[in-house]
């Protein structure tokens, strides 16, 4: 009976001593976060990737106590933003909002980019998905994708298509239509959304791709002409616009997205935290409608599913870049 209660006193000991190791193990490790988070967005502010960004933000102020501070640092098509992000400390206090561009598009676009899209960055969490829209300028008889494409090659090489900038989303949703339409039109490169969507009302060129939030204004107001959402799925905003893969060029899928990543060699803990706050966030009636009122539909997931569609985008407009030779001057 004695040895017996001598083991028991035995193992009651060993317990204490591994729990308060493991309590002090706990101790020697520094809480996360202490300081403010700054997500660098690549991109002036205003834009959907500013809007998402803060949007995230409040979600994480709210959930981890300091404060985030979104860092807006434009430039070069977003690579100057996205290359501070992945040259950052990997300490999760700095992320990125990447986006279509500067993390898909520019891995194939700019011969010397200064990160590497895929192995200088941990994703975090895919935010959303952002429709953009065909919009052509009323005085273009087209209703529809088929009969712009039948004016197309009534008058190759006439139609004229704005660009926000070379190498946007919008630009190569332009350069896919026409390799999968067998269509020639010329493209306009504009620096930036708003001085392409002024001529394109004015009338000054035919047709653009462009985000929802832009353009649904001058939409609604009948300025422009919506034909189709570039995106594999309809939108909630405009429910009766028919895809352009409906359309008639089936497989044809230029939507843009947003998500955060961090630098690489962020702590898995610290990745997982991030990522468990952002899904979450994802599903509160009040996110959702923030972003759909800007034509955004929440995605979430796990890092590694944002990682995978993260390389097939990078594989997709590859492809498309090089099928259009398409340069950055």
């Amino acid at each position: 009976k004695m040895k017996a209660i001598q083991r028991i006193a035995l193992g009651a000991a060993c317990t204490c001593v591994v729990t308060l190791g493991t309590q002090a193990a706990r101790a020697q490790q520094p809480a996360y976060p202490v300081k403010p988070i700054r997500i660098i967005v690549p991109f002036a502010a205003g834009g959907a990737t500013d809007i998402l960004a803060r949007a995230i933000g409040q979600k994480l102020n709210e959930a981890f106590g300091p404060a985030v501070i979104v860092d807006n640092r434009p430039g070069a098509g977003g690579n100057i933003g996205t290359d501070m992000a992945a040259k950052a400390a990997p300490d999760g206090y700095t992320l990125v909002m990447g986006a279509v561009g500067p993390n898909a598009i520019n891995a194939t676009l700019y011969p010397q980019l200064p990160y590497d899209a895929i192995n200088d960055f941990a994703p975090v969490a895919h935010v959303a998905n952002v429709t953009n829209v065909l919009v052509v300028h009323p005085s273009l008889p087209a209703r529809s994708v088929t009969e712009l494409i039948a004016i197309a090659k009534a008058r190759p090489g006439k139609l004229t298509h704005a660009s926000s900038s070379p190498g946007s989303a919008g630009h190569l949703a332009g350069e896919m239509m026409k390799i999968m339409a067998g269509i020639d039109m010329v493209t306009v490169n504009y620096k930036g959304s708003g001085p392409a969507l002024i001529d394109l009302i004015s009338g000054q060129v035919d047709l653009m791709f462009d985000n929802m939030p832009a353009c649904l204004p001058h939409i609604k107001s009948g300025k422009l002409r919506a034909l189709a959402v570039s995106n594999a799925e309809r939108t909630s905003v405009l429910p009766d616009l028919p895809t352009v893969a409906e359309s008639g060029l089936r497989g044809f899928d230029a939507g843009s997205w947003f998500g955060i990543l961090a630098p690489a060699g962020t702590p898995r803990d610290i990745v997982n935290r991030l990522n468990a706050v952002i899904v979450k966030s994802l599903t509160t009636p009040e996110l959702r409608e923030r972003l759909s009122s800007q034509g955004a539909a929440p995605v979430g997931g796990t890092p590694e599913q944002f990682g995978r569609h993260i390389r097939g985008e990078i594989a997709k407009w590859a492809k498309v870049i090089k099928a259009a030779n398409v340069r950055v001057e």
